[in-house]
């Protein structure tokens, strides 16, 4: 039986790396036993920041699959005079108008499709996947890493930006057969704001992580000091300036989705906890160590400075960063704060992966799901995204023990189960098999469609 052609959409794909590309590796990986040919539409794969930064060990990892790339060169991100003047109009900026147009034009290179995946990613990627499908007559499934305009992490200067990036959200989400979100509070919130999609296929589809990458022996160390590790991002600039301009977005109606803090997202909560517990223990004092891994800004870097134990490592691979967190005594999990009532609608990428590791954690979470995932877990301790006490208790206690850990994976079995992602990726492809199903048979196009003239 011939494959069915899914055309994946996805800008954060290799050599780029990071979370996003990590999972449509993976996907591709397994669509064929699954009953499905991936054909990739992506960008240059040229890295524009820290956000999406190269990882060139994943070529490897794609074998023959079928890729295009959006010819035209890539601008600026967000750095001209017209990108500051469509910000302060609440338009999009040059370089989402060069993908959404970059996806749609170089999809028409494609021959025959069943099915569009957009994987976000950039919202633009959603935007190009209604027109694409449109063109050529056949389902879409569109994939949300985060939120989109129900992140509370998004947080928008006025209330005519927030209103504006609703109703394109809108238009988007209300355009696909399928919408996936990444938690079961995010999929509840979205059809709350969008009731059309009450009728309508909505998923809760966490980012997960692959059992491949922790088949293998834990890594052997010889020293005895006390590793706390962190992968990824933090977002301490953001949470400053939110700060300094949290007046004037009050009198312009702006804000988040939620009301949130998202200097808790940082570094700046666990150094306070680190100086107190050096204060109290000064034992301690030379055997903890603090691994970042990741791009750091200044701000990030301020937070940690004077700090003894620090390592900045940078960007690390895939597998390097895997490496290092089988490596840790404690693994530091930070995240956004809500006020009581409020739940987060994400889990960050890592966290799955910290999971997997079978390493003691330290998740400092609102309420919401990753909070109720990571309570339940072997070895975890969860504290308020605030909560300095909380954290000097949990990091003197793991410090404290005298000896390493042993990984707890095997106690986490039944809760990393549905976690995996070859599990994700045969529901996603049960997705696939409903939108296709609730369509005529006759709708795939034989090649590259005429233009129809949407302007979505």
């Amino acid at each position: 039986m011939a494959l069915r052609r899914v055309l994946i959409l996805n800008y954060f794909f290799p050599p780029l790396g990071g979370a996003g590309a990590l999972r449509g590796v993976t996907l591709v990986q397994r669509l064929p036993a699954l009953g499905y040919q991936p054909v990739v539409v992506t960008g240059p794969g040229e890295s524009f920041g820290r956000f999406s930064p190269q990882d060139d060990t994943l070529r490897a990892l794609l074998g023959d699959v079928e890729v295009h790339r959006i010819a035209t060169p890539e601008p600026p991100h967000g750095g001209t005079t017209r990108d500051r003047v469509d910000r302060l109009l609440a338009r999009p900026g040059s370089w989402e108008s060069w993908l959404r147009e970059g996806f749609v034009a170089t999809a028409r290179e494609v021959a025959d499709v069943d099915l569009v995946y957009a994987d976000l990613g950039p919202d633009a990627t959603a935007h190009a996947g209604v027109r694409v499908a449109r063109e050529r007559g056949v389902p879409l499934v569109i994939d949300m890493g985060d939120p989109w305009a129900l992140d509370e992490m998004r947080v928008y200067p006025t209330a005519g930006h927030r209103r504006a990036d609703r109703a394109g959200m809108r238009r988007a989400v209300t355009a696909a057969d399928v919408v996936v979100m990444n938690t079961a509070e995010a999929a509840s919130a979205l059809r709350d704001a969008f009731p059309p999609l009450r009728d309508r296929t909505v998923l809760a589809l966490p980012v997960g992580y692959d059992a491949a990458d922790f088949a293998a022996p834990e890594p052997v160390r010889a020293d005895d000091a006390f590793r706390i590790v962190h992968t990824g991002s933090f977002h301490t600039a953001l949470g400053e300036s939110l700060a300094a301009s949290a007046r004037r977005r009050a009198l312009l109606g702006g804000g988040a989705d939620q009301p949130v803090e998202v200097l808790t997202r940082s570094p700046v909560f666990l150094r306070r906890a680190l100086d107190r517990v050096l204060a109290e223990h000064p034992e301690l004092a030379g055997r903890i160590e603090l691994h970042l891994a990741g791009p750091l800004t200044d701000a990030d870097r301020r937070a940690v400075e004077g700090l003894d134990g620090v390592e900045l490592l940078g960007y690390r691979s895939h597998d390097e960063t895997i490496a290092l967190i089988r490596s840790a005594d404690l693994l530091f999990l930070p995240m956004q704060d809500l006020p009581t009532g409020h739940r987060a609608r994400m889990v960050p990428c890592k966290g799955y992966e910290y999971l997997a590791s079978g390493r003691p954690i330290l998740a400092a979470m609102p309420d919401g799901d990753g909070r109720e995932i990571f309570s339940r877990a072997e070895a975890s301790t969860v504290v308020r995204p605030d909560d300095v006490d909380g954290m000097a208790a949990a990091i003197t206690a793991e410090a404290l023990r005298g000896t390493r850990r042993p990984s707890v994976a095997a106690q986490r079995g039944w809760l990393l189960a549905g976690l995996e992602r070859a599990h994700l990726n045969r529901e996603l492809a049960r997705a696939f098999d409903g939108a296709l199903a609730s369509r005529p048979t006759d709708t795939t196009t034989a090649g590259p469609p005429a233009l129809t003239g949407s302007t979505l």
